[in-house]
Protein backbone atom coordinates (compact mmCIF):
# COMPACT_ATOMS: atom_id res chain seq x y z
CA UNK A 1 0.00 0.00 0.00
CA UNK A 2 1.44 3.32 -1.10
CA UNK A 3 0.64 6.66 0.52
CA UNK A 4 0.03 8.39 -2.84
CA UNK A 5 -2.38 5.64 -3.91
CA UNK A 6 -4.24 6.00 -0.59
CA UNK A 7 -4.44 9.80 -0.99
CA UNK A 8 -5.91 9.39 -4.49
CA UNK A 9 -8.56 6.94 -3.26
CA UNK A 10 -9.27 9.23 -0.29
CA UNK A 11 -9.66 12.26 -2.58
CA UNK A 12 -12.04 10.30 -4.83
CA UNK A 13 -14.58 10.26 -1.99
CA UNK A 14 -15.06 14.03 -2.34
CA UNK A 15 -17.24 15.41 -5.13
CA UNK A 16 -16.61 19.13 -4.78
CA UNK A 17 -13.11 19.27 -3.29
CA UNK A 18 -10.36 19.28 -5.93
CA UNK A 19 -7.99 16.33 -5.52
CA UNK A 20 -5.04 18.75 -5.69
CA UNK A 21 -6.21 20.23 -2.37
CA UNK A 22 -5.74 16.89 -0.62
CA UNK A 23 -2.25 15.80 0.43
CA UNK A 24 -0.66 13.74 3.21
CA UNK A 25 -0.69 16.77 5.52
CA UNK A 26 -4.30 17.81 4.83
CA UNK A 27 -6.33 18.13 8.03
CA UNK A 28 -9.35 16.45 6.46
CA UNK A 29 -11.80 17.35 9.26
CA UNK A 30 -11.30 21.00 8.24
CA UNK A 31 -12.32 20.48 4.60
CA UNK A 32 -15.60 22.28 3.86
CA UNK A 33 -17.07 19.20 2.21
CA UNK A 34 -16.10 16.76 5.00
CA UNK A 35 -19.15 15.30 6.74
CA UNK A 36 -20.32 12.13 8.41
CA UNK A 37 -21.42 10.85 4.99
CA UNK A 38 -17.92 11.40 3.58
CA UNK A 39 -16.50 9.63 6.65
CA UNK A 40 -18.74 6.64 5.90
CA UNK A 41 -17.60 6.69 2.25
CA UNK A 42 -13.96 6.65 3.39
CA UNK A 43 -14.64 3.78 5.81
CA UNK A 44 -16.34 1.84 2.98
CA UNK A 45 -13.48 2.60 0.55
CA UNK A 46 -10.87 1.37 3.06
CA UNK A 47 -12.89 -1.80 3.69
CA UNK A 48 -13.29 -2.47 -0.04
CA UNK A 49 -9.77 -1.61 -1.22
CA UNK A 50 -7.66 -2.69 1.76
CA UNK A 51 -9.93 -5.16 3.60
CA UNK A 52 -9.49 -3.12 6.78
CA UNK A 53 -12.37 -2.21 9.08
CA UNK A 54 -12.13 1.36 10.37
CA UNK A 55 -14.27 2.60 13.24
CA UNK A 56 -15.58 6.09 13.87
CA UNK A 57 -12.97 6.42 16.62
CA UNK A 58 -10.21 5.77 14.05
CA UNK A 59 -11.59 8.60 11.90
CA UNK A 60 -11.84 10.99 14.86
CA UNK A 61 -8.36 10.11 16.14
CA UNK A 62 -6.78 10.81 12.74
CA UNK A 63 -5.92 14.45 12.09
CA UNK A 64 -4.27 14.30 8.67
CA UNK A 65 -4.74 12.01 5.69
CA UNK A 66 -1.35 10.48 6.52
CA UNK A 67 -2.53 9.71 10.08
CA UNK A 68 -5.45 7.81 8.62
CA UNK A 69 -3.15 6.04 6.16
CA UNK A 70 -0.89 4.95 9.05
CA UNK A 71 -3.92 3.67 10.97
CA UNK A 72 -5.03 1.61 7.97
CA UNK A 73 -1.47 0.35 7.39
CA UNK A 74 -1.20 -0.74 11.05
CA UNK A 75 -4.31 -2.90 10.62
CA UNK A 76 -3.11 -4.71 7.47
Amino acid sequence: MELNEFIKSFADQFDETDASEISATTVFHDLDEYSSLIALSIIAMVDEEYDVTLKGDDMRASVTVEDLYNTVKSKL
